[in-house]
């Protein structure tokens, strides 16, 4: 028994593909308009530009290429092991706009400038006055403690 396909079945599934492939992608941990980059950075922390990252509670901006559309905040959260948050300085509940880059604050907090959304800088939960339940987009992290590499990547 041979199978056939209708015109219509097949247009169908052709209407049904090109909605699914063009249809704006839902994010849960941002904004759907936040911007996708590749993060691809690697940190030799026996550079004294990165001299921070060697102590508990350090932190740097990192604004090389690669690091994503408005650079990267990298802090050490932990010792032994060592350990690391870096998070995107595009605001996670905010299209990128005038004011959106986000910023250390006190050494404790990261803050929006636009509209004074506050997260934890050791560990990015929202702060009481923040004015979102979003929290910064953090990105994955490898580091090598024999060589002091630090790897930044998504």
């Amino acid at each position: 028994m041979k199978k056939t396909f209708s015109p219509i079945a097949i247009l169908t599934f052709l209407i049904f593909s090109f909605l699914n492939i063009n249809s704006c992608s839902s994010r849960e941990d941002t904004v759907s308009c936040f911007p996708n980059s590749t993060i691809n950075v690697n940190l030799n922390l026996n550079l004294a530009l990165y001299n921070n990252l060697n102590f508990m509670g350090g932190w740097i901006y990192v604004d090389q290429q690669q690091s994503g559309t408005r650079g990267l905040i990298v802090v050490r959260t932990g010792d032994t092991p060592a350990q690391f948050k870096v998070y995107d300085r595009n605001a996670p509940h905010l299209c990128p706009d005038n004011n959106t880059t986000l910023e250390v604050k006190d050494n404790l907090y990261i803050i929006c400038p636009k509209d004074n959304s506050k997260w934890l800088l050791n560990n990015g939960s929202p702060s009481q006055e923040s004015t979102t339940g979003l929290p910064p987009k953090t990105y994955f992290w490898s580091y090598d403690a024999t060589t002091k590499n630090l790897s930044l990547y998504n």
